[in-house]
């Protein structure tokens, strides 16, 4: 082969079929017998209810240039998108909804708040096409826009709970920025956490928040499907160890952590680049729990039905507090809470009249904690009477999200720390030229752990297959 790619998720498929559509030969290795890793679907609870296992809501998936012209919908993937993307209830009783429409979800907020909500959201939503392309690349480059990521900038690089008082007066507009933000797994009051809450806002209006039908598993069989379409190999159940394991090839990319990556190569890698892979940090993990339900959730704000995603929290300043536990090593007591509801949308979830929910807070990495009950507390605390409707319920903490997937180190689902330094420099300041490339020119790095970082999106697997195309065959 010309290449192996080690490691079947997201990135990992997305690397193979650019690869193959360079005319390359291509075999992906996998560990687990279903591809997938962060986009997969199983039946976790009780049969007939089908759970995504880690990636749920697809903000970026159907505007990522990775596979904006590959014919995934030939090979059964279909965007299903909710009547709102989010809803954010609050303790009164009401929700704000975050509409598709400006003007809509404008009118969320108190009155006060509406010209800066259309503000902050109208300039990024009318580039929404430049703007994505800046944020999916590595960020220490000359931007193609120049302007428009100096003024994004500006934002971004503020501290999400700052931004939201200095730009609303009102709670509604504050608490919705807050849980937008909080997406980042950083402190509400660390440099940079203002950024995710402004991409995730300005892409819920330009894009939409999808969900594919059938469950996240149909991105990852739609990928795999065009791959081998192209004449690439897949090989399930492969575990690699060794480069020995992955054959012989003249690149090797690797969908994996920094630490695997430096444990499979081994001497191929000098020693103070691998150990800087070796001391790569994971970021906060997560603790998740899906449901089987018999019915749907009881909000006492009923317009939280209209929406796929739900976040559950409060105001601002209770989830700048949830998160500034888990950014100082302690679990909330009162933990943010991301909740999808994706039966409501998509009958293929689950059995005629039940219903799934997908549930995740934040917890410091590696936690031992059993987080249920401050989850089901935060869900009564909005949707009194849900616990009566729970017909089962599978939880997994951050050692059994590792087991499941190891990439998802300490529980960490994004791919390493958000913030200050790394954002910029992942994986290691070693790589800034390249942060897909290693000194070894037939070894490459396609995860999470490179820009642009977390998300089902592939764009890190993209642009490490065009870093190997520039190394490894020119």
């Amino acid at each position: 082969m010309d290449a192996a790619v080690i490691g079947g998720g997201a990135n990992g498929l997305a690397a193979a079929i650019a690869l193959a559509r360079a005319g390359r030969s291509v075999v992906v290795h996998e560990a687990q017998e279903t591809l997938g890793g962060g986009a997969r679907t199983a039946e976790l609870t009780l049969p007939g209810f089908h759970h995504d296992v880690c990636s749920a809501i697809h903000p970026l998936g159907t505007a990522s240039p990775a596979w904006a012209d590959l014919p995934l919908a030939a090979h059964g993937l279909e965007w299903i998108h909710p009547e709102v993307p989010l809803a954010h209830p609050l303790d009164d009783g009401t929700a704000v909804l975050l509409h598709r429409s400006i003007d809509e979800a404008a009118n969320e907020v108190d009155p006060a708040d509406r010209p800066s909500y259309r503000g902050l959201m109208q300039p990024f939503v009318e580039r929404w096409a430049d703007l994505a392309d800046g944020v999916l690349r590595p960020l220490i480059r000359i931007p193609r826009h120049p302007l428009l990521m100096a003024r994004f900038g500006v934002l971004g690089v503020q501290p999400a709970r700052f931004l939201a008082r200095r730009t609303f007066e009102r709670r509604r507009a504050r608490a919705l920025f807050a849980g937008l933000a909080a997406h980042s797994l950083l402190s509400l009051d660390a440099p940079l956490s203002a950024s995710f809450g402004l991409v995730l806002g300005v892409a819920a209006h330009a894009v939409g928040w999808p969900m594919p039908r059938g469950g996240s598993q149909s991105i990852t069989d739609a990928l795999a499907a065009h791959l081998r379409s192209l004449g690439g190999t897949i090989v399930p159940g492969h575990p690699v160890r060794t480069l020995a394991d992955a054959g012989e090839a003249r690149a090797f990319l690797f969908d994996t952590s920094p630490r695997a990556l430096a444990r499979i190569a081994g001497t191929r890698l000098p020693d103070p680049f691998r150990r800087s892979l070796e001391s790569y940090p994971a970021g906060p993990g997560v603790f998740k729990i899906d449901y089987a339900l018999a019915g749907p959730m009881p909000w006492r704000a009923r317009e939280c039905l209209r929406a796929g995603t739900v976040h559950v929290g409060g105001t601002l300043d209770d989830i700048a507090r949830s998160e500034a536990a888990v950014a100082a090593g302690r679990h909330p007591e009162r933990p943010f809470v991301l909740v999808t509801q994706q039966s409501l949308f998509d009958p293929t979830r689950a059995p005629a009249g039940k219903h799934t929910l997908w549930a995740y807070c934040h917890v410091p990495t590696g936690s031992a904690a059993d987080m249920t009950g401050a989850i089901e507390a935060q869900l009564e605390r909005f949707a009194p009477g849900f616990r009566d409707l729970v017909l089962a319920r599978a939880t997994r903490g951050p050692a059994a999200i590792e087991a499941h997937n190891e990439n998802f180190v300490g529980g960490d689902i994004s791919g390493g720390p958000n913030g200050l330094p790394w954002l910029f420099t992942r994986p290691s300041v070693r790589s800034l030229r390249d942060p897909y490339a290693t000194p070894d020119p037939a070894l490459t790095l396609c995860s999470a752990a490179t820009p642009p970082g977390g998300g089902i999106h592939g764009m890190c697997g993209l642009h490490a297959a065009r870093s190997a195309l520039r190394r490894s065959f020119s």
